[in-house]
């Protein structure tokens, strides 16, 4: 076992190397410099059968791990988006890892809950979302995304489909231009590839709302439910911005859900010269 004094004194020496790391990383390869199978032939076939120490541990780290990591803080790095750390948020995981928070639900950490209730709120007044939106912190956009299908699937069977199933298919919307965790997403939560509409977009890659609309009435003809809609603000490939005004009024005139993935470009609306992207956002 690591005793205080030692784990101080290696504290330290870590808090240094990242510090000196955040400094220098652009001296760094932008993407690792190893083949298939480099890292796995470097580390023991075989569990450990006694621990080792930390100094040599650390020093794997530098020579086996380090080399395979590709830099995502690199101010080099054009490939999707940076990896959003920052000595602050780094200082905060410390805290976090150190007192071991457990962060599930109020009981098990009562100021992880309302601390998150309370910047949720920031963020709202930030981006000037209606009054009483309210959420809360997933792990990433695709769970975000899953999390509303879920909801859009329990409202379109009136809460049933958790106990009964679907008896009748539901179906979802996006741009062509979507982030694949949609169709993830849609098969995770039982929707079905099939029932995934991809509607086409215009010049600027943003989707065509009458094509939407179009899309909704046809399965509404055939017998189907429209569930959910999800518009993107900011897709991955290029940085679209769906017309979320009108697609939220067609979501309103057929009671589909409203689901907007604005993981790329919705902190954009924090400066309001921008916040126009997010107008029809009422209608979530």
């Amino acid at each position: 076992d690591m005793d205080i004094k030692e784990f101080r004194k290696l504290g330290y020496r870590f808090v240094d190397w990242v510090a000196d790391y955040l400094e220098n990383v652009g001296d760094l390869p932008v993407m690792a410099q190893v083949k298939p199978g480099e890292i796995r032939s470097k580390l023991p076939q075989e569990p450990p059968e006694k621990g080792e120490p930390m100094e040599a541990l650390f020093e794997d780290f530098k020579r086996i791990i380090l080399p395979g990591i590709t830099h995502w803080q690199h101010p080099g790095w054009f490939a999707y988006f940076p990896a959003n750390n920052s000595p602050p948020s780094i200082l905060a995981e410390l805290l976090t890892a150190g007192i071991g928070a457990q962060c599930m639900i109020w009981q098990t950490s009562p100021a992880a809950t309302e601390l998150e209730e309370v910047v949720m709120e920031w963020l709202r007044k930030m981006l000037g979302l209606p009054e009483g939106m309210q959420g809360c912190i997933q792990d990433t956009a695709s769970t975000s995304t899953l999390v509303a299908l879920l909801s859009a699937r329990e409202r379109a069977t009136n809460f049933e489909s958790n106990e009964k199933g679907f008896h009748i298919p539901l179906t979802v919307y996006a741009s062509e231009e979507a982030h694949s965790s949609i169709e993830k997403d849609v098969k995770i939560a039982g929707y079905g590839s099939n029932n995934l509409r991809y509607i086409p977009t215009d010049d600027s890659f943003a989707m065509i709302p009458s094509r939407l609309e179009e899309a909704i009435e046809k399965d509404k003809r055939n017998g189907l439910i429209p569930a959910c809609v999800v518009a993107t603000i900011g897709t991955t490939s290029s940085t679209a911005i769906d017309p979320l005004e009108d697609i939220g009024k067609i979501c309103e005139r057929h009671n589909v859900w409203l689901h907007v993935d604005a993981a790329f470009a919705g902190t954009a609306a924090i400066l309001p010269e921008k916040r126009y992207i997010l107008n029809g956002a009422q209608y979530m």
